[in-house]
């Protein structure tokens, strides 16, 4: 994967989206995908501007589909989908792209707090996709972390994510 950071605060989505593709060896421009999926200063309105894009770039119109948490708090259904989800989507050589709001905690303990929202990539997995890993454009010097995949559906959780 190719990381690239943010090149402003209001650019996650694009970010989130370009480093996703990147897993797939694609390098596309993150103007170009902001102009697409509608990005203002007030940031990407949801994961269904990001999903077209996803799916043109990826060649295919139903290479990713939205799927969305709308409750306040993930349950263990929704939890063990996002899961299957994350594994399926990684072994077949993509990346789930995931709206997420709030704070959350990685597994070596630091505080990852997103409270207007935020895009993130999750690229890889471990321990059956227990464990993922997410790509995040914020901060180069956190560009990468590991989370439990239950603590990453209660990100998500009122929000949604691209998944093939």
């Amino acid at each position: 994967m190719l990381y690239e950071a943010q090149p402003n605060f209001y650019y996650c989505g694009p970010a989130a989206t370009r480093n996703a593709l990147s897993v797939q060896g694609k390098n596309i421009n993150v103007d170009d995908m902001a102009k697409e999926m509608g990005t203002t200063e007030a940031g990407t309105n949801s994961i269904n501007d990001i999903t077209p894009v996803l799916n043109k770039e990826t060649g295919k119109n139903d290479a990713y589909r939205s799927v969305e948490i709308s409750t306040p708090d993930a349950d263990a259904k929704q939890t063990d989908t996002l899961r299957a989800d994350i594994v399926r989507t990684v072994d077949d050589g993509r990346a789930v792209v995931a709206n997420i709001a709030g704070t959350s905690v990685d597994t070596d303990g630091n505080a990852h707090s997103y409270e207007g929202g935020h895009y993130i990539s999750v690229v890889g997995y471990r321990d059956n996709g227990n464990t993922v890993t997410i790509a995040d454009s914020a901060d180069p010097n956190q560009a990468a972390y590991q989370i439990s995949v239950e603590h990453l559906a209660d990100w998500i959780a009122t929000r949604g994510y691209a998944t093939s």
